[in-house]
């Protein structure tokens, strides 16, 4: 097995470093030979100063900024580098470093700590940091280092690992334990869940010293049972959870110590701690010297130990491993039982028979005792005070005497106390045992008992001495034996370095049938349970030839004694009360009386008081029981990688400053500490098979990486070339390579780090760009499915929306449709009931709903012309055709002609001169075919060359338009209405109408004999002569009426209206030439409203209003 590490943890631990300040280690995976990068020159540099520091025991120091640094070291930091090497020179370094506060020393990787008695600046965070950082022979030795190392290949390589620690009591094994545990938890994992673990983890140190640990002559705080805590790790280095083994309390000292010692240190911690109320409820007080069995060793000092203060850290400590507060009071219940017991006495009496008996003297004291316990009086007393026998047909009980009395009483408060221990520790197993049924590594802390050597050595420190016995013998065989021998099964030159072998002792102590152990079961089975004198009768016979046994014979030593010769020195042991305290058996009647109690923690720590359970076979016996739980022990410590911490301690006073190196001496030599140094200076720090060996470091060379298919010698070999380290560190054994300094499997692991870290980096690139390219083709195809079932979903929801639109449209239109035809019925049957007036000049309708508008309009045009038919029903033919002319007149004129307004009121009257009445005209008429006068009036005809207004009598028949003289009634010209096909109108107030006569049309004079020609313009002469007049023009009051029937006497003609031109200005012919009329709106304020001034201009003539 190798004695040390395989190396520092991946990512955590520095190597070498080059002149730049970057860690040396392997190159890429480029192809290039694997080799630490540094500055050639300052590399040399470096070496040489690294040679000269070790020259003078010390080593490069770490980078700036840290606390601690190997060149403050005093004396040889690691003995290894001892020279000489002497037993002298080596107390002497010990002692030179200790004087400087540097209490920590390596053994290549065994460390040894000598005891300072006080406290030191070594145990702060950063210096937790700073050895995180770095890899052991970096900084100087420290218990932290250990603990780094070991942590390290629990989480690395994956194996258990155990840390042993070592050495006489008082020397400080619980302290490194303590320290070993809290360097764990500060570097492991900060999840919520860890931290409670962890808290957990620490937490159970105060309350086992509490229970467990008492002040003795070599300690004030000492162990009086032995702890090997497992701590579980899971593959991430988290503590998920541990369990604690305990290994034979120190019951006795529950009911007796030695002289200056104390009892256990809760019992102190109650009466000191505790206030009024929960001391009144136990019913105690808080003076100690009330209390027998904590007045019998009467310690003469106290300045280490803070009862008060312990006792609130042992109250919060439960309360963090989950101890509820029924719990918590029961124990207290207990605790305050067993000093109540401590105080009960007894008297002898003499019985009717002549035996002898006893009653109890303060029964007060018993009672607060069965009251804490919540159980009867007369039942405890009577267990006490007396002994039930089981016989084959009844009982008998038999009085017990004072002396028994006390005994029993003394059983029962030890079995009291070791049981309740015991349940303390399974229920903190319960609480910090792992959750999750896992993988998991172990990390083992042994702290258990030093050597002891007392006045008087009891059945205890026969125990203790022989548990240590084992302990050593485990660190000859891993160490110094085993490690030798492989050297020589391996083909290894080595010289053999002597040691002693103590396997002697543990065999006289425990082999089966014939060792000291074995005498005393033997001698525990003779009927009533043997004697102390019977049990050193055999020992003297069995081994009193043995050379590391003695008899005492001389008055040097008490009685009843025997000597051992053990490793660490001679001890005379006192065999009173041997066999006594190896059955330790508690009677049945208590056992009864104790499973009755009310109080429920007591059925748990007396099962077999459990009337159902009957047996009769006996018990096994405390050596028995701790010589299975230490072969237990011994088994898992060989199955784990152990890691050494030796402690020593500087003198026997406890106090700092003193060095006795006598007595440093005498440790050295026992503990083979410089038989250490000589195996590991010519050895090798670190051995593993080549299988193994290139396993782990196979990346680190092009040959074997990523797989070899040889020998792994030869693999080996060839990785072994590949890197810089010198060939002289290596040895080749026949299944194993050897190293000879730990700095280089430093340097491995460093080089491993590295590469793995490139290594990682290539998986991780990989990795992520498998990854991505496999989330991009999920990706595509989820969007192809995704935009596949959207549409499907879209349509169907568009199909959805189209029905669903379809039949609210349906359902709106039916509604609509309804609703219409409601507003419909109900505004037709309202319109029914309630028809404006039938006069078409009426104007009202009723209001029609927004669906009936249109309707409603029809309805009117309807109904208007219903009414303007109903009301043309009742005219005459005359008054129809007045009609028709306002209507022709309307649509001729509204909006066009600005004096239109004003003839709406007027009826046209046509015949203002009464003309048909005329009987000149009837006769002319008659000749002309013009009998039929639609109008005839008064009216000026305007002068073409003057502009001046001239009267005539304005005639217009059916036929034609005559112009006759208003006096003798002569025609001067008529028209057929047919030549007429244009009337010209200014859009002003004047009363101005041109009438436009077709150029083919002649207009002659004619005389009065001669008669007129129809379908001509004639106009008549002196001369007799015909010629062209053009168009007329003329002036009257009538001129929207005389336009108006002349435009339906030329349609009725023609069967075309002739044009009506209604503008500002236009042409007309007067016969040889064109006029142009315009007619012009001044306001002149020279003429009067009503007026116009006609201003002929050559071929214009103006109209001025």
């Amino acid at each position: 097995m190798a004695s040390g590490g395989p190396g520092p943890p991946l990512g955590e631990r520095l190597g070498p470093r080059s002149c730049s300040g970057e860690r040396l280690g392997p190159r890429s995976c480029s192809g290039d030979r694997l080799a630490p990068r540094s500055c050639s020159g300052d590399r040399d540099r470096d070496r040489d100063r690294d040679r000269e520091r070790e020259r003078a025991g010390t080593r490069s120091a770490p980078a700036p900024g840290r606390p601690l640094t190997l060149e403050r070291e005093v004396g040889v930091w690691d003995t290894v580098l001892l020279e000489p090497l002497t037993e002298q020179a080596f107390i002497a370094n010990l002692h030179q470093r200790y004087k400087h506060d540097q209490i920590y020393t390596y053994i290549s990787q065994v460390l040894v700590s000598v005891n300072p008695y006080k406290k030191l600046p070594l145990y702060s965070s950063d210096v937790i940091r700073a050895y995180r950082s770095c890899s052991r022979f970096e900084l100087p030795p420290h218990v932290y280092a250990v603990a780094e190392e070991a942590y390290r290949a629990v989480r690395e390589h994956n194996s258990d690992q155990c840390v042993v620690i070592s050495g006489e009591s008082g020397a400080g094994k619980t302290e490194a334990s303590k320290l070993i545990m809290q360097y764990v938890a500060a570097v492991s994992g900060r999840a919520k869940e860890v931290n409670a673990i962890k808290g957990q983890l620490l937490q159970s140190n105060p309350v086992l010293e509490a229970f467990g640990n008492a002040k003795t002559h070599r300690n004030d705080n000492s162990s009086r049972f032995g702890k090997y805590m497992d701590l579980e790790f899971d593959f991430k280095g988290d503590p998920i959870g541990g369990l604690i083994t305990n290994y034979l309390l120190e019951k006795s000292r529950v009911t007796a110590q030695q002289p200056c010692e104390r009892n256990f240190h809760i019992f102190y911690q109650l009466l000191t701690g505790a206030d009024i109320q929960l001391l009144k409820s136990l019913k105690l007080q808080r003076n100690v010297e009330n209390y027998d069995i904590l007045k019998q060793g009467r310690p003469l000092q106290y300045e280490t130990l803070d009862d008060k203060r312990d006792f609130q850290v042992t109250r919060r400590a439960m309360d963090i491993l989950g101890l509820t507060a029924d719990e918590q009071q029961a124990i207290l219940r207990v605790i305050a039982s067993v000093l109540k017991l401590g105080n009960v006495t007894f008297s002898p009496v003499n019985n009717i028979d002549g035996s002898e008996g006893c009653v109890v003297d303060n029964e007060y004291d018993l009672q607060d005792a069965c009251e804490l316990l919540h159980t009867d009086t007369a039942s405890l007393q009577a267990s006490l005070t007396s002994h039930t026998l089981d016989g084959r047909l009844d009982a008998v009980t038999v009085e017990l005497s004072a002396a028994e009395a006390c005994s029993a009483r003394d059983v029962l408060a030890r079995a009291l106390y070791s049981r309740l221990f015991a349940w303390i520790v399974m229920r903190i197993n319960e609480t910090i045992k792992p959750k999750k049924h896992a993988k998991r590594k172990v990390l083992g802390v042994l702290d258990i008992y030093g050597f002891e050597v007392f006045e008087r050595n009891g059945f205890e420190q026969f125990c203790i001495n022989f548990c240590n016995e084992k302990l050593q013998q485990i660190f000859i065989q891993l160490v110094l034996r085993e490690e030798q021998e492989e050297y020589v099964r391996e083909g290894i030159e080595w010289t053999p370095v002597d040691y002693f072998n103590n396997a002697v002792i543990c065999d006289l102590i425990e082999k089966t049938n014939q060792g000291i152990l074995s005498m005393l079961d033997d001698e525990c089975l003779k009927p009533g349970h043997g004697s102390d004198e019977g049990f050193l009768s055999r020992l003297n016979a069995a081994c009193s030839n043995h050379p590391h046994f003695s008899v005492i014979s001389d008055n040097s030593s008490p009685a009843h004694c025997f000597r051992l010769k053990h490793y660490a020195g001679d001890v005379t042991y006192d065999v009173t009360d041997f066999v006594k305290k190896n059955v330790d058996a508690l009677s049945r009647d208590l056992s009864l009386v104790m499973y009755r109690c009310d109080l429920p923690l007591m059925k748990a720590l007396f099962p077999e008081g459990n009337p159902k359970r009957v047996t009769l076979r006996r018990g096994t016996s405390a050596s028995a029981q701790f010589k299975i739980s230490l072969g237990a022990l011994m088994k898992s410590l060989a199955a784990k990688q152990p890691h050494y911490v030796r402690c020593v301690k500087p003198n026997d006073t406890k106090v700092a400053n003193e060095f006795d190196s006598e007595l440093v001496r005498h440790q050295v030599r026992y503990l083979n500490l410089l038989e250490t140094v000589r195996v590991k200076r010519v050895g090798f720090a670190f051995r593993q098979s080549y299988e193994s060996f290139l396993a782990r470091y196979k990346m680190l060379s092009l040959h074997t990486w990523p797989s070899w298919c040889g020998l792994a010698a030869e693999g080996v070999t060839y990785l072994l070339r590949d890197l810089p380290s010198s060939m002289a560190e290596y040895a080749f054994g026949r299944t194993k390579l050897f190293i000879r300094s730990p700095e280089t499997v430093y340097e491995l692991e460093e080089y491993r780090r590295d590469r793995l870290e490139e290594l990682a980096t290539l998986i991780q690139k990989t990795w992520r760009g498998w990854r991505q390219h496999r989330l991009f083709e999920a990706m595509r195809k989820s969007q192809i499915i995704i935009a596949s079932n959207w549409r499907t979903w879209k349509a169907k929801e568009e199909l959805r929306a189209m029905k669903q639109r379809r039949r609210t449209e349906w359902a709106a239109r039916l509604v609509q449709r309804a609703y219409r035809g409601w507003k419909r019925r109900r505004f037709l049957l309202r319109l029914a009931h309630h028809l404006p007036s039938e006069s078409p000049l009426c104007r009202e309708w009723p209001r029609a709903p927004p669906p009936c508008q249109h309707a409603s309009a029809l309805l009117y045009k309807l109904y208007h012309k219903w009414r303007c038919h109903k009301y043309r029903m009742r005219f005459d033919q005359t008054s129809r055709n007045r009609m028709r002319e306002k209507v022709t007149s309307s649509i001729i004129f509204k909006g066009r002609k600005a004096s239109y307004p004003k003839s709406i009121g007027h009826p046209f009257l046509g015949d203002y001169v009464r003309l048909r009445q005329n009987s000149q005209w009837k006769k002319m008429s008659a000749q002309s075919n013009d009998q039929y006068v639609v109008f005839a009036d008064i009216i000026n005809k305007i002068a073409r060359s003057s502009g001046k207004f001239v009267p005539v009598l304005f005639v217009l028949s059916t036929s034609s338009m005559l112009i006759l003289d208003q006096r003798t009634m002569q025609i001067k010209y008529r028209i057929p209405a047919p030549e007429i096909y244009r009337i010209s109108l200014s859009p002003f107030l004047d009363d101005i109408a041109v009438f436009h006569v077709r150029a083919h049309s002649p207009t002659r004079e004619t005389t009065v004999e001669e008669p007129n020609l129809p379908g001509c313009l004639m106009g008549g002469g002196d001369s007799g002569s015909k010629h062209r007049k053009g168009d007329l023009v003329f002036q009257t009051g009538h001129v929207i009426e005389i336009v108006t029937k002349l435009f339906l006497v030329i349609q009725n003609a023609t069967g075309k209206p002739p044009d009506i031109n209604i503008d500002t200005e236009f042409e007309a012919n007067f016969g040889q030439s064109d006029v142009v009329f315009s007619f012009k709106a001044s306001g002149h304020p020279d003429m009067p409203p009503g007026q116009i001034r006609i201003i002929r201009r050559a071929n214009k003539m103006e109209v001025i209003l």
